[in-house]
Parts: C-alpha cells; structure tokens; sequence
C-alpha cells in the first residue's frame, strides 16, 4: 500500500488554524452567550477533531472501508451520547432527608435564592 506524501505547506497551514480555532475557543469562553456557549464550543471542537482526522490521521487519502469505519464510529458515539442524555434528562433530583428510609423527589426546579444579610 502506497502511502500519500502531503506536502509540508498543507500541514503548517493545518496547524496554524488549529491554532487560529484554540485561540478562538479561548476567546470565546469569556463571551457570555447564555445557552449558546456549550453548542459554540462543541461547534469549533468538532472542527479541529474533523482537521487532526482528516490531515494528520491521513483519512483524506485512504480508502473507503476506512472512511466506513470512521462513521460507524462516529455514529455509534452519538447512538451513545443521545442515550445517556435521555437517562440523565428523565432523572428526577433525589433530595435526602432525616431518616434514610425515607427521600424527597424533587423536579428540576432552580434552588432557592439565599437570604442576604
């Protein structure tokens, strides 16, 4: 099996918007976007894991059974994740009580605001 030899010019332009998206991760963090903040920094890391995958793994220029591999991977990482969200978001807050034979089950209700002094 011949192997694929890119040229340097492609890897260092790799690298640098590797660098250019860490350093948009950084900045970004200290923008508040209320509930976007987790969907933009899931966005760019999915971005620099698709450029380390597809240049420096050589998944460019491989074939296609290994193409098949990665997304079978990838769709079995979601298979996963979707449902250990489902778990997690049809779980009730147990709150624990005096006696242990008992406990309150409380929804997803925000805590109570302290009293200020």
């Amino acid at each position: 099996m011949a192997e694929h030899i890119a040229p340097k010019k492609l890897y260092f332009f790799v690298f640098g918007s590797l660098l250019v998206l860490t350093l948009l991760t950084w900045r970004i963090a200290y923008v508040d976007l209320g509930q976007w903040n987790t969907v933009v920094a899931l966005a760019i890391a999915v971005g620099k894991a698709s450029l380390v995958a597809i240049f420096f793994m050589h998944l460019r220029w491989s074939g296609s059974m290994m193409r098949i591999v990665v997304c079978a991977a990838i769709f079995w990482l979601a298979i996963m994740m979707t449902l250990t969200l489902g778990d997690v978001l049809s779980r009730n807050r147990v709150v624990p009580s005096q006696g242990w034979q008992t406990s309150a089950v409380v929804s997803h209700a925000a805590p109570p605001a302290r009293e200020q002094r």
